[in-house]
This record gives C-alpha cells, sequence and structure tokens, in this order.
C-alpha cells in the first residue's frame, strides 16, 4: 500500500494540488484514509488540512456501496473477465464475517478501524452488506472506523508518536 502511495504522491502530484492529491486518494479503495495520510505526509500537508481531507474522502463512496454493491456486484458475476474478482470478495469478505456475527457493531467498527491490509471503509461496506447490517448502523460504525483509522494513521504517518513519547 505504501508504494502504491508514494506512486501517487509522485505522479498526481505534479499535476493537482497535494490536497486534491490526499483527497483522491482516500477515496479509492485499498488505499483510503490510510493511504491519503501517508501521501499528505510525503507532499508535506498540514495535519490539520489532511484530516478532513481523508476522512471525507474516505467516507464519501460509503454510502453509494452499501446501497449499491449487491447490484454492482451482481452485474459485475454476468461477465467471465470480473466473475472471479467479485467472488474472491465476497469468500474473502464472508470469511472474515463469521468474526464479527456476535459483535455486530463492534466488530464492523473494529475492523474498519484498525489499519491492517484488507481492512477499511470498503471492505467493511462489502462486509456490512453481505452480514445484512441495517444502513444507518453499518454506516455509524464504519463512520467511526474511519475515525479510529484515521487517528491511529496520523500518529504514524505523521510521527506524532516519537513526539509523544
Amino acid at each position: 500500500m505504501e508504494s502504491l502511495a508514494i506512486w501517487f504522491a509522485e505522479n498526481l502530484g505534479k499535476y493537482i494540488s497535494a490536497k486534491a492529491v490526499v483527497f483522491i486518494v482516500s477515496m479509492m479503495p485499498i488505499l483510503e484514509c490510510r493511504g491519503g495520510l501517508i501521501v499528505s505526509a510525503l507532499l508535506n500537508v498540514d495535519i490539520v488540512q489532511a484530516i478532513p481531507l481523508c476522512v471525507i474522502g474516505n467516507l464519501l463512496p460509503i454510502p453509494f456501496l452499501l446501497l449499491f454493491i449487491d447490484k454492482i456486484f451482481n452485474l459485475m458475476r454476468r461477465y467471465k473477465l470480473t466473475r472471479g474478482f467479485v467472488e474472491r470478495m465476497e469468500a474473502r469478505a464472508l470469511n472474515r464475517s463469521q468474526a464479527l456475527e456476535n459483535g455486530e457493531f463492534l466488530g464492523l467498527m473494529l475492523f474498519v478501524g484498525i489499519p491492517l491490509p484488507g481492512t477499511g471503509g470498503w471492505t467493511g461496506s462489502l462486509l456490512a452488506k453481505l452480514m445484512q447490517v441495517e444502513f444507518k448502523k453499518a454506516l455509524l460504525a464504519i463512520f467511526l472506523g474511519v475515525l479510529m483509522a484515521t487517528v491511529i494513521m496520523s500518529i504514524l504517518s505523521y510521527g506524532l508518536l516519537a513526539r509523544l513519547v
């Protein structure tokens, strides 16, 4: 993920403002706010400006994903080229959903909030949809998870941990 964030910082940063790069990267699957904060540190965007850009960028696609992911996946399943991708994503999410079933809200929030590979708002949205979590409940859990991930990644990306210790 870090190398992808670096690529966006180096290449997009030449053509558009650093803040726009941070916002765009934060909207992308896999990178999300985690990648946005890495990019913002690389492009010297002030943390006070970077955090809202990353949070808003990360959250912007979430309601649409929660509402339409099943329709999008059904459409993608029709084509041989994208069918395997959809099946892998669903299998991966279902595998992770079994661990979250008991504490649905807290589990979803922690899944999104703990910055590990394969977690985040996009995968959390898919998971919520597959687990049939109520829209408002899923949206709130994902929102809180994104805030949690933002705090953790801000500490790591901006070296705040070293300053606190």
